[in-house]
């Protein structure tokens, strides 16, 4: 049985996982962008192991939009945005670990972002 004071928590941490999850997808989706243009914001002499500046493009493109998504079904307590968005903020975690070398400082604010938006759907996204 839960209180309303319960309640109200939750939905904070329900609209931060949105929230995040919009934010974070909006953002992937403009660099995707971005990489499928090859646009002169990334560097010019980048070695990529798997694919090139388009295949990241697309992969960051598609992420975005899965964020996106999610974040739409989150926020509209969706039982399929809950699962979404876990699994979104999951693959954006091993995103950002793998190219933790280039950006440390903002891969590590990211992955601990995703981290909360994942225990915010774990812990408070379950249906009433």
């Amino acid at each position: 049985m839960s209180s309303h004071s319960d309640d109200a928590r939750g939905s904070g941490w329900l609209l931060f996982a949105a929230t995040m999850l919009g934010l974070t997808g909006s953002l992937n989706a403009l660099i995707g962008l971005a990489a499928i243009g090859q646009s002169r914001v990334f560097a010019g002499d980048a070695t990529f192991v798997f694919g090139s500046l388009r295949t990241l493009g697309w992969v960051l493109l598609a992420l975005g939009v899965g964020q996106v998504v999610a974040a739409c079904g989150v926020g509209g307590r969706a039982f399929w945005g809950r699962w979404a968005g876990i699994a979104v903020a999951g693959l954006n975690i091993l995103g950002h670990v793998v190219f933790a070398h280039a950006y440390p400082f903002w891969s590590l604010i990211a992955i601990v972002l995703d981290l909360l938006v994942i225990y915010a759907l774990t812990v408070w996204g379950a249906p009433d």
